[in-house]
């Protein structure tokens, strides 16, 4: 029987051999910022040793002016989920509108999914555009206490795709972290495409020494949801971002004429609950689907306010409660919601 090797997917293919994953960064890798990046004897090998070689050196200048920026930005939570279609954008926006129901708090949400930027649409700003003033960029405020920054302001034509390498989109998120004039903010909502790379490597760049507060991860309950979310955490842990918990989405479907539930995504391995104890994370909550949440979006209205008495609203607010419990800025008063919904 023929034997086979394995080779890194830099090495040229050979008959028989097994192709895998470059190897992680050298055990003693100078850090890209280094003088000595691509050229130390530790960088023999590596995959990246070009590109570190030829990328300019020393610490961003820009970051001085993000920071300055971020000192008025009291919490910021980056909002994460590893797989497209598990509902991470219409979380993030009904986690905006939560926080501004508080209004002695001010929300800012950004969104970073430069690919497929929706909350223009779901938080109602959809056709606005972005002003300019001695101090920065305005955000577009969809309430008084509640502002948004989206490329989606930005483009000539909503239907216009963004076909952008990776450097070309951590300059803009750059610009939204340098460049927006966020003022005074209590919360800052980061929502993010799914994945772990350009845009989540960059945002947790920028914003490493300003203090981010954590991040939640939204998933549905199947299985191959439940595969990226362990990724995303890995990447969490990997970057030294606190998790705050996760978010089991879509778990039921409740009537909202008999108020009855069936499950659409059936957790054939236990769901979110069961991986956020495998992997000793916190639970946040599950929240069941409300077809009424779909038309809320399209016509960028808050969910929460126009259907106080979903099962869907009441899970959330259980799960705000959490949230803010977890930064340090718990809510004043209970409205009754802490009922348990099991789904």
């Amino acid at each position: 029987m023929a034997t086979s090797t394995t080779t890194t997917a830099t090495e040229p293919y050979n008959a028989g051999t097994i192709p895998t994953l470059a190897a992680p960064e050298p055990e003693h890798c100078p850090g890209t910022e280094s003088e000595l990046a691509g050229k130390a004897d530790a960088c023999e090998g590596c995959p990246n040793q070009l590109i570190c070689a030829s990328t300019p050196k020393g610490p961003d200048v820009d970051l001085p002016a993000i920071h300055k920026r971020m000192e008025g930005v009291r919490h910021k939570i980056l909002v994460l989920s590893g797989k497209g279609g598990v509902g991470k954008s219409t979380f993030t926006s009904m986690l905006g509108w939560a926080f501004a129901q508080d209004a002695d708090k001010e929300v800012g949400v950004m969104d970073l999914d430069i690919c497929g930027p929706s909350m223009p649409t779901m938080m109602g700003a959809k056709g606005e555009q972005i002003h300019m003033s001695n101090s920065g960029w305005s955000p577009v405020y969809v309430a008084d206490n509640l502002g948004m920054m989206s490329i989606g302001f930005m483009l000539p034509n909503e239907d216009d795709a963004i076909i952008w390498r990776g450097a070309k989109k951590s300059g803009l998120i750059k610009q939204f972290l340098k460049d927006v004039d966020w003022g005074s903010l209590d919360f800052l909502v980061v929502d993010t495409p799914p994945g772990t790379s350009d845009e989540h490597l960059s945002v947790n760049q920028y914003l490493k020494d300003t203090g981010v507060d954590g991040a939640v991860l939204v998933t549905t309950p199947q299985e191959v949801a439940l595969l990226d979310v362990r990724k995303e955490i890995d990447f969490c842990r990997k970057a030294g971002i606190k998790i705050l918990g996760l978010v089991e989405n879509m778990s039921g479907f409740v009537c909202p004429n008999c108020k009855g539930e069936s499950f659409i995504f059936a957790p054939t391995t236990g769901g979110g609950k069961a991986l956020a104890a495998d992997m000793n994370i916190p639970f946040l909550g599950s929240v069941p689907l409300d077809p009424r949440i779909g038309r809320a979006c399209d016509y960028g209205e808050s969910f929460l306010d126009e259907y106080p008495d979903s099962p869907t609203s009441k899970a959330i607010m259980r799960i705000i409660r959490q949230v803010r419990d977890s930064v340090g800025e718990p809510m004043e008063d209970d409205d009754g919601d802490e009922v348990a919904i099991e789904l």
